[in-house]
């Protein structure tokens, strides 16, 4: 009797212990600043994750990941919980590829941030494009821009010489003449304007221009009520931009090293409600038609699969 009593305490604690909830310690996620993410250096500069968080014991970390494939790859290898600000190509190059994302919120929409820019007196038309030499990121939003403005002239991306390397990079070869455009975004772009470059066409009618927000799936799983306070946060952040205005302002241009007046500039650019729309859905499936079609995106999946629900 008291052998069968000593066996069945032993299965109660087994299944209390399999059934508890491992306590979460701390909440990874990136920080990418640019183009202009103001949520992002609101939300660090005020310690708002870190306010949510605090009373429960979670450490909040970020991490200046700011390509898409870094950020995947560290995302898949379950060192980080949150990508916050992932372009909507990476987030779907990445699910076709298996990674397990879910987007859980529209980070920001900028068709007209995201540019091509030349220097050269003869490049106003996609036309004039054919054989010129232009550097960018690959796979990205500003790639998408590209070949969609190409697209206008007949052209395809084997028409001219696409060279890829980030931004800043992007930005030196125009400036010194080794490329003949380049596609710029944010700060960068703005710098590059303010140093006598033309802006050949922005996204507009190209793109929304979706940078989203994803979390991994199995902390989703596991932890829906933190992914629906981190989307809280988030939130809180938009809403401040309207509130409290001029000290954004001062923030924001404190942190990226931009003047108030050229905050000004670029923040008309973005739209940061955080609300997926059915046309956020819409250009989430055209931009992965134009992954497939670019040869950038093998397997097929259904955007609303990767989606938060």
């Amino acid at each position: 009797m008291f052998k069968k009593l000593v066996i069945l305490i032993g299965m109660v604690f087994l299944l209390i212990s399999c059934g508890e909830k491992k306590k979460i310690e701390e909440i990874n996620l990136t920080y990418v600043k640019a183009p202009l993410n103001v949520p992002s250096i609101l939300e660090k500069n005020l310690k708002m994750f870190d306010k949510e968080f605090e009373r429960d014991g979670i450490k909040v970390k970020f991490h200046e990941l700011t390509t898409g494939p870094e950020q995947t790859n560290a995302l898949a290898a379950g060192e980080l919980d949150f990508l916050h600000a992932l372009g909507g190509t990476s987030a779907i190059i990445a699910a076709s590829n298996g990674v397990d994302l879910k987007i859980t919120n529209v980070y920001s929409r900028s068709p007209k941030g995201f540019m091509i820019l030349s220097k050269k007196d003869n490049i106003t038309t996609p036309e004039s494009l054919k054989g010129k030499k232009i550097g960018g990121p690959k796979g990205t939003i500003l790639h998408q821009v590209l070949v969609g403005y190409l697209g206008k002239g007949n052209l395809k991306e084997d028409d001219v010489q696409f060279i890829n390397m980030g931004l800043p990079e992007a930005f030196a070869a125009m400036e010194s003449g080794n490329i003949d455009a380049a596609l710029l975004a944010g700060p960068v772009a703005l710098k590059a304007i303010n140093n006598g470059a033309k802006v050949v066409t922005n996204g507009e009618g190209l793109t929304q221009g979706l940078v989203v927000t994803a979390v991994s799936g199995k902390f989703l799983e596991k932890n829906p009520d933190i992914v629906k306070r981190f989307v809280k946060v988030n939130e809180e952040a938009v809403k401040y931009i309207d509130k409290n205005f001029e000290d954004m302002l001062k923030i924001v241009s404190e942190d990226v090293g931009l003047t108030k007046e050229e905050v000004l500039k670029l923040y008309p650019l973005y739209d940061f409600n955080p609300k997926i729309k059915e046309a956020d859905i819409k250009d989430l499936e055209e931009t992965q038609e134009f992954l497939i079609k670019n040869g950038m995106q093998e397997n097929r999946i259904d955007i609303n699969s990767i989606i938060a629900k």
